[in-house]
């Protein structure tokens, strides 16, 4: 079965994780492709994934009502984070609303890296700034066009700012010398849906297969994996099990 997935997902580890478990427990093979959120739903509305697990919730919600989807299962979150220089020139680290940070990132003109890919996290990025009433853009402005750990790094390189969700900046700490200067904060829940494609948009579409992924994944087992999963390596987990 083809998975068309998040980046974020591919670059915390996750599916490196979860994926070679299913395959071992049904003998079926996924092939991940991992790209933004708003490419994995165009993927999906050509037919050309089984399921797609992003996180973005409103190109979701047309997904669905346009009936590419046939059942989405919103399960799990995380947090977006504003990374930037440790010396924080916009000085955005105490500010309580990420609008505020954005406006002060804007006004001191600090070097901002943007997705720019019509992802979820970049969508999230757009809101923000509608919320800040500032239209981004300029030559401090950067899209990169890139995955979130590629965005990353060309903050890094940059020495700017970036969103980017929580578990992609712990998978990559190591290498950059940016830091959260902006996290935990209710308008930057991240959350992540498993989506089944509608076979009926598409004849290739493995409805079954991906009924087996959307299940197990979503189960008492699975959940209990993943929200264990990274307090190992990064003292905490990566992603949170949502409340039903």
């Amino acid at each position: 079965m083809i998975l068309a997935s998040t980046t974020s997902l591919q670059d915390s580890g996750l599916l490196d994780y979860l994926i070679p478990q299913f395959q071992k427990k049904y003998r079926i093979t996924v092939k991940t492709i991992a790209v933004g959120s708003g490419k994995a739903l165009k993927m999906g509305e050509n037919g050309d994934a089984d399921a797609v697990f992003v996180h973005s919730p409103k190109k979701e919600g047309r997904f669905m009502s346009k009936g590419y989807g046939a059942n989405r299962i919103t399960f799990m979150h995380n947090y977006f984070v504003i990374s930037g220089p440790k010396n924080d020139p916009a000085k955005i680290k105490k500010v309580k609303l990420a609008k505020t940070a954005f406006r002060r990132i804007a006004r001191k003109r600090s070097i901002f890296v943007s997705r720019g890919d019509q992802s979820g996290t970049h969508m999230k990025e757009l809101e923000i700034w509608s919320k800040a009433r500032i239209k981004a853009g300029g030559r401090f402005y950067i899209q990169s066009g890139l995955g979130m750990g590629a965005t990353l790094m060309l903050a890094n390189q940059k020495n700017g700012y970036t969103l980017c969700d929580e578990s992609t900046y712990l998978a990559f700490r190591k290498r950059v010398k940016l830091k959260i200067l902006f996290s935990n904060s209710k308008d930057l829940m991240n959350k992540y849906s498993i989506i089944i494609v509608n076979p009926r948009n598409s004849k290739a579409v493995q409805y079954d297969l991906a009924k087996k992924f959307s299940n197990w994944i979503t189960s008492k087992a699975t959940k209990k994996k993943i929200a264990r999963f990274g307090k190992k390596k990064y003292g905490k987990a990566l992603f949170k099990i949502d409340k039903f």
